[in-house]
């Protein structure tokens, strides 16, 4: 059960190789609430605006987090402790700490909120039971750390990027014109690309900064860096530490054209439920139903 929180992570506990560190914390970025972000900043500013502002917080974002993330995983230490050795001291490490524990609790929030949603469409789910559901089924994960973590991440990644990407692609390639309406679509904005669209739509992005947190308590369990895992350990540090946000904008971005392909082709009344991670993964999904299934 021992997953050496808050401090250093001896060589003993990483047997894990690079690729699967890596592999395991971009599990992570699995989270939906970058489609809400995403489909929110694009339905107010414009898909120009909205790409122009992810792209600018994820330069930003990675920038800023490289030398953090790099230091977490070549010397095994947990932000804390990475805090209070970059000059901020113990008590600014406890301010740290206490930053990243309030965003998990929030984002914990919203994610439970979509799942218990998830739930409650797809069986029926009251939601007050589906909050509860969301909230106790991860504390087993939680218990056994790192070893359950990898073994989850393992099985259920290929089936997450399935299930998510292959309906978009088949949208894509056999809707080739809603590509065009989502480039063109300017939401509520003039359609120009103005500066402070930009800069507000990267002010929202901002806001996941914290989570370059969660990935460092991953790969704070990398092995070695030798000359024979050279290049697998940079591959696997660069994309799952500092490298999260570009995935994470790659999100935002999907969640921007299935709130656009929501709102021109499957229901434009569909209003606010178009940020909607659950409504749109099921206006995408019943896209791809024939009309003679029930």
């Amino acid at each position: 059960l021992e997953d050496y929180a808050f401090r250093y992570v001896p060589r003993s506990f990483r047997r894990w190789s690079a690729l699967s560190v890596g592999g395991t914390a971009l599990g992570s970025i699995a989270f939906l609430a970058d489609f809400s972000i995403g489909a929110r900043i694009g339905l107010e500013h414009g898909t120009a605006n909205a790409m122009l502002g992810i792209l600018l917080a994820s330069v930003i974002i990675f920038a800023v987090g490289f030398p953090v993330a790099y230091y977490a995983a070549r010397y095994n230490l947990d932000l804390d402790l990475v805090a209070r050795g970059s000059g901020f001291g113990y008590y600014g490490s406890i301010i740290t700490t206490v930053v990243f524990a309030g965003f998990t609790c929030i984002f914990f929030a919203l994610e439970g909120a979509i799942m218990a949603q998830g739930l409650a469409v797809a069986v029926g789910i009251p939601l007050p039971l589906g909050y509860v559901i969301s909230t106790v089924v991860v504390i087993p994960i939680v218990i056994y750390g790192m070893r359950a973590l990898e073994r989850l991440q393992f099985w259920t990644t290929p089936l997450w990027l399935a299930l998510a990407l292959l309906p978009l692609i088949w949208i894509v390639g056999t809707q080739p014109e809603s590509v065009v309406e989502f480039v063109e679509f300017t939401g509520l904005s003039d359609g120009e690309v103005s500066f402070s669209a930009i800069v507000a739509s990267a002010a929202v992005c901002f806001a996941l900064t914290p989570q370059l947190a969660e990935q460092i308590d991953y790969i704070r369990v990398m092995p070695p860096r030798t000359a024979r895992n050279s290049r697998s350990w940079w591959v696997s540090f660069v994309f799952s530490g500092p490298g999260w946000v570009v995935f994470s904008g790659t999100k935002q971005l999907i969640g921007l054209f299935l709130a656009v392909y929501l709102v021109t082709k499957v229901d434009p009344m569909i209003g606010d439920r178009a940020v909607e991670p659950v409504a749109q993964f099921l206006g995408m999904y019943e896209s791809l139903v024939p009309d003679w299934l029930p």
